[in-house]
C-alpha cells in the first residue's frame, strides 16, 4: 500500500522567535505573520495573543506556537 503524503503543513498562528541580546533578552513574536511585538517572559507571549483575539490553553502546541530556537523555558542567551 503507497502512503499519500499531504501538501498540508501546519503553520501556527503564533511564532516566538530566538533570544535577542538586550538588557533585559527578549524574543520577538509574530502572530499570523506580522511582528507584535517583543517578549520578554512566557506572559508577554500569552498577552500578545490575547490581544490579537487568540487565546493559548496548550503552549507545547505546535499547531498554535512555535518556539524557535529554544522552548517556552528559554529567555536567556545560551
Amino acid at each position: 500500500m503507497t502512503e499519500i503524503a499531504s501538501p498540508y503543513i501546519s503553520t501556527p498562528r503564533i511564532l516566538v522567535l530566538g533570544v535577542q541580546p538586550g538588557s533585559p533578552p527578549f524574543r520577538i513574536v509574530e502572530i499570523d505573520g506580522e511582528v507584535v511585538g517583543e517578549a520578554k517572559a512566557m506572559t508577554d507571549v500569552l498577552m500578545a495573543a490575547a490581544a490579537c483575539g487568540i487565546t493559548v490553553h496548550d503552549l507545547d502546541d505546535p499547531d498554535v506556537i512555535r518556539w524557535v530556537g529554544g522552548d517556552k523555558l528559554t529567555w536567556t542567551l545560551r
